[in-house]
């Protein structure tokens, strides 16, 4: 029996572990290596942040994992060899017949200067719950959020924030005591889709969001609470930002990313291979030409699954990774957006937009059940 050693459990690796129970229970051992406890979708930030629930009840433990063939061990990785597969962790060493590494993207604040000392970020549970106790106590004021690095997790995320934090002030009754303004370094929200960009940017001028796209924050002044920019400087009371991104430290210093842009993994945009014999790269973590969202890693799992299992029955493997990806939007007051992406499928993406409505917040919620359910088959429903 071949073992698949899978590391990271987010939406690629729980999605790919699970398909692999499925299909190859039988034939393969799956072992799954993540350094948290528990999952957490990434729009529950926003729950934590602007709905207070708190950080607990969007925790969903991976001991509630229960796939036949799949064995979950939560530990550190700290060192990838590609050439041997060979696998270093806090806990143990592993040599499988087939690595897949899944392990995201890493936040890296001190990328930009004075951000650590005087921004504040809702990309991470905790820099959420930090951010939601700042707004409590916030009285009114200029309040800048700044995308300051591209690529970034969940590209609709920063816009979404604007306009819940919009929804949030007004309710406090300080809607005209406050100004909100969106910096980011894209020409527009969502380069792929036009309908989307459009009912964004339309969202945010209805709220008086002042959206300014083609501008990048390259550092803060914390002493006299200012954004630097090329074009000059911008005073702030609150400075939100969506933090540059990076590879973890360990897939870097495994040479993963040498010929990947940018510093992320280089992989076959068909297959999500390597260069390396039987090693995968998938989610967030790999240079594939997609957005970085949980939705595009899930799709590219079916990919790396039918690879895997072409691999262990000898066959040509037929499936191509196809960039397909249904992400929701908040838009506030209960309504969801939707746009639908398929980046790969044809000669040139293809991502329609679908107005905010109340049915779409409803298929938002069932589509989280659904994976929920999905992945985690131990889980008792709450």
């Amino acid at each position: 029996m071949r073992t698949v050693l899978i590391l990271g459990a987010g939406f690629g690796g729980l999605e790919l572990a699970t398909l692999l129970s499925r299909s190859l229970a039988d034939e393969v051992r799956v072992v799954l290596v993540d350094r948290n406890d528990s999952f957490t979708f990434g729009f529950a930030k926003l729950e934590i942040l602007f709905r207070d629930v708190p950080p607990e009840a969007v925790r969903v433990p991976y001991a509630d994992l229960a796939h036949p063939g799949v064995e979950f061990r939560r530990e550190e990785v700290t060192a990838i060899d590609p050439r041997t597969r060979r696998v270093v962790t806090d806990r143990s060493e592993y040599e499988p017949d087939i690595l897949v590494v899944a392990l995201g993207a890493d936040y890296d604040p001190a990328a930009t200067p004075g951000f650590v000392e005087d921004g504040h970020e809702y990309y991470s549970i905790d820099g959420a719950a930090r951010l939601r106790d700042r707004l409590d106590s916030f009285d009114g004021g200029d309040i800048v959020l700044a995308i300051l690095r591209v690529p970034f997790k969940c590209p609709p995320a920063p816009y979404e924030g604007a306009m819940l934090l919009h929804e949030k002030l007004a309710r406090r009754g300080l809607g005209d005591s406050t100004r909100i303004r969106m910096i980011s370094p894209m020409d527009s929200p969502i380069p792929v889709s036009a309908d989307t960009s459009a009912a964004l940017v339309e969202a945010l001028t209805r709220r008086g969001i002042e959206y300014t796209p083609g501008q990048l924050v390259h550092g803060l002044d914390p002493d006299r609470h200012v954004a630097l920019t090329r074009a000059g400087e911008i005073a702030y009371d609150l400075f939100i930002g969506i933090p540059a991104h990076r590879v973890p430290a360990v897939v870097e210093a495994s040479g993963l990313t040498v010929g990947g842009t940018d510093g992320w993994v280089a992989v076959d945009p068909g297959t999500l291979e390597t260069p390396y014999t039987n090693v995968y790269a998938l989610g967030d973590c790999a240079d594939a030409p997609v957005p970085r969202a949980g939705v595009f890693a899930e799709d590219a799992a079916r990919t790396v699954a039918a690879g895997i299992a072409a691999k262990v029955r000898g066959s040509d493997a037929t499936d191509r990774y196809r960039g397909r990806g249904a992400c929701h939007i908040e838009f506030g007051g209960g309504l969801v957006g939707k746009v639908d992406a398929d980046f790969l499928s044809g000669p040139a993406p293809r991502a329609p937009f679908t107005a905010p409505s109340v049915e779409l917040a409803r298929e938002k919620a069932e589509a989280a059940a659904a994976r929920i359910q999905r992945w985690f088959p131990g889980r008792v429903s709450e």
